[in-house]
């Protein structure tokens, strides 16, 4: 990645971060779309894997630590793994992303918080769903925008 991209790719997670501790719904965060974006973009994978922990890590510091911790930042590096193998970032690849943390948050939420039956399973995952409707949304919404800002800065560069 030559590096005006680098600059460019680092500076848009860097918005995204901070987008994270500004007030917003509920899971309506930018981290899913940071571990995407990374893994996507990035051509040092390893990077592209601390990226979203650093930014979790960061904004966690500010907004509060907590036990699921361990269970959220390994979905996100499940997350960005999967997107070293997809070929674009398309709105399938966000939804899998956005399920792929959901069904594993809620598993930690479940195994931490609920009886370990099937009833307090299904419980768990129900009472979920809305969070899962704005993470979608959230995710689908920011990395519409890294994208499309990238894409932006990225001709910029080539023309400059």
């Amino acid at each position: 990645m030559q590096r005006i991209e680098m600059k460019a790719v680092f500076g848009l997670i860097l918005i995204a971060i901070l987008t994270r501790l500004l007030p917003h719904p509920p899971n309506f965060a930018p981290i899913t779309s940071i571990a995407l974006f990374s893994g996507f973009h990035f051509a040092n994978k390893r990077l592209a894997l601390f990226v979203p922990l650093i930014a979790m890590f960061i904004s966690d510091l500010f907004i509060g630590v907590h036990s699921l911790m361990p269970v959220i930042y390994l979905s996100f590096l499940l997350i960005s793994i999967l997107s070293f193998y997809m070929k674009s970032l398309s709105i399938s690849n966000v939804v899998l992303a956005s399920t792929l943390f959901f069904v594993m948050s809620n598993l930690g939420v479940w195994y931490f918080y609920y009886p370990l039956t099937w009833a307090g399973l299904t419980s768990c995952f129900v009472l979920a769903i809305p969070f899962f409707v704005n993470a979608l949304a959230g995710d689908l919404f920011y990395t519409s925008v890294l994208q499309f800002s990238f894409k932006k800065v990225k001709t910029y560069a080539l023309n400059a």
